[in-house]
C-alpha cells in the first residue's frame, strides 16, 4: 500500500478533532436512518459519530492508517461502520447509498478547482434519485458560490434540505453545511 501524507498526521489520535455540532444535529434529526458514504473520512470522526446515531456508514479514504484506525474503533464500539482504502475521486457511488458526505474535502483553490468541480459533478450524477448530498465547507463567499453554481448547472433538480452554518470552536472557524436531495432530471424546453 502506498504511503500518503495523512498517514503521518494520523499518528496523532483524533487528528482533526470532533465532528461539527451542526453536522451531528442534521444526522440526528434526519429520517430515515440509512446508508451513508463518507468520502475522505480520514480516521472516521464523522463516520463513527454518524454510525453511533444508527446509520450504516461506509468511509472511504486514501490513508490506510486512518482507515485502520476507523475500522478498529468501529469494531470496538460495535457499530455498523466500515472503512475502505481507495481514491475518493474515482470511487463509484453504489445505488444503496442514501447520503453522500463530504466534510472539508472541497476548497476550490485555483489549483484544485477543475478537479474538485469534476468530483462534485460526478457525485451529483451518480447519487440515486432522492439521495442526499451533504457538504461541509469552510465559510467563504467564493467557495460557497462555486459549489452552488455546480449544483445549479447540474442536469438534475435539487431540493435544499439544510443550508446553514455551524461553528467549529476547535478550529475557531465557521463552516457552511449544505444538504440537498436529488430530484428528477431537468427537462430542457
Amino acid at each position: 500500500m502506498k504511503k500518503v501524507a495523512y498517514d503521518d498526521y494520523y499518528k496523532e489520535e483524533n487528528y482533526f478533532g470532533n465532528p461539527y455540532p451542526g453536522l451531528l444535529d442534521f444526522f440526528d434529526k434526519h429520517e430515515p436512518k440509512g446508508v451513508v458514504l463518507d468520502l475522505g473520512c480520514g480516521q472516521g470522526r464523522d463516520s463513527l459519530a454518524i454510525g453511533k446515531l444508527g446509520y450504516k456508514v461506509i468511509g472511504v479514504d486514501h490513508s490506510a492508517v486512518g482507515i485502520s484506525q476507523l475500522n478498529e474503533e468501529a469494531k470496538k464500539r460495535q457499530i455498523a461502520v466500515e472503512g475502505i482504502v481507495d481514491n475518493v475521486y474515482d470511487f463509484s457511488i453504489p445505488q444503496d447509498i442514501d447520503v453522500v458526505l463530504l466534510d472539508s474535502m472541497l476548497h476550490f483553490y485555483k489549483s484544485d478547482l477543475e478537479k474538485e468541480t469534476k468530483f462534485v459533478e460526478k457525485i451529483l450524477t451518480e447519487i440515486k434519485k432522492d439521495g442526499i448530498f451533504v457538504n461541509c465547507i469552510l465559510k467563504g463567499d467564493t467557495r460557497e458560490s462555486i459549489l452552488k453554481n455546480i449544483i445549479n448547472d447540474s442536469a438534475y433538480e435539487w431540493e435544499i434540505v439544510m443550508d446553514s452554518y455551524t461553528e467549529y470552536k476547535e478550529a475557531n472557524a465557521e463552516f457552511h453545511l449544505l444538504a440537498i436531495k436529488k430530484g428528477n432530471k431537468k427537462t430542457i424546453s
